[in-house]
């Protein structure tokens, strides 16, 4: 035969679930976007069209529904947990399974209204608004063996409207970019970071307090950094995640600079005191690093894309 099989996977993509639990007058929500891919004794159904060992992908997605009554959804990471268990256990031919997640926030309407966040007894607790701030993701991998739980978030933006510098940088016959020593420094994070929690005979981490706890810490170190680089912020943030989280070994961040550029207003016969900028959308800075626990190994995709 001159081809052979190479790496491959099948699972369903985007399986919309909205778990709601009624506590008598208030409720709750988990809005989840789950997606699984299944690896394992394929050989066949790609080189003879034998489905002997496929389990349909109708099939995972009814688990996903099943799952949502049957477990509840306590978090994204533990019910990717919940799944990717079952698929590997209860299937021989398949080896690992991969839970990808998107949890979108919802606020009670309530809570926005009142200073304190809690409704008055008057105000319904059924009521909610999305929230906006960012998306929360998680992975799961499982293989029988190993777990490797990743979280993070994407879509989070965030500005500085001073302390950020950017000057002293290599210049050729094509800069035209002038030194700045008092900008706006924006983003939009996207953000990644691998547990060192791999199977079930260590304690679990509490993945909701952990993915609370690190976006304040990306968010405090963004606010206090000094920056006079989007690369120094980014390894600020970082830093202080891997500092203060125990159970975090790796975080890698993608962090496009959103330019922000000083209006020329001469024409006007006006003077522009770092008050007046365009926003400009794309072409884009794009600054990828990872910042690791010492002595761990890189294990994250450079892409973050690819999670």
């Amino acid at each position: 035969m001159p081809t052979m099989l190479g790496q491959n996977q099948y699972g369903k993509a985007e399986t919309r679930v909205v778990r709601i639990t009624r506590d008598g007058r208030t409720h709750h929500i988990k809005d989840l976007n789950v997606s699984v891919a299944l690896q394992g004794d394929m050989a066949d159904v790609h080189y003879s069209g034998s489905n002997a060992h496929v389990l349909p992908t109708d099939t995972t997605k009814n688990t996903v529904y099943a799952f949502a009554k049957e477990y509840g959804i306590e978090s994204a990471e533990q019910f990717g947990i919940h799944l990717a268990r079952h698929f590997v256990t209860s299937q021989g031919p398949i080896h690992q399974a991969r839970i990808r997640i998107e949890e979108y926030a919802w606020d009670r309407i309530a809570s926005v209204d009142e200073p304190s966040h809690e409704a008055s007894p008057d105000t319904p607790a059924h009521s909610f608004v999305r929230t906006g701030q960012e998306t929360r993701v998680t992975q799961i991998t499982f293989d029988g063996e190993i777990w490797e739980v990743i979280s993070g978030l994407k879509d989070l933006t965030v500005m500085n409207s001073t302390d950020s510098e950017f000057w002293g940088f290599v210049k050729d016959k094509y800069t035209t970019l002038r030194e700045a020593y008092d900008r706006i420094l924006a983003t939009e994070i996207s953000a990644r970071w691998r547990h060192h929690w791999s199977g079930d005979d260590e304690p679990m981490p509490d993945w909701d307090d952990s993915y609370a706890r690190t976006k304040r810490h990306i968010l405090r170190a963004f606010a206090e950094t000094y920056s006079l680089s989007l690369q120094q912020t980014l390894y600020q943030m970082g830093s202080r995640v891997i500092e203060n989280r125990g159970e975090i070994d790796e975080i890698r961040f993608a962090l496009p600079n959103k330019h922000h550029f000083l209006v020329d207003l001469a024409p006007f016969g006006l003077k522009n005191e770092n008050e007046i900028y365009i926003a400009a959308d794309r072409p884009y800075g794009l600054i990828e690093a990872t910042v690791l626990r010492d002595g761990a190994e890189p294990r994250i995709p450079l892409d973050l894309t690819q999670l």
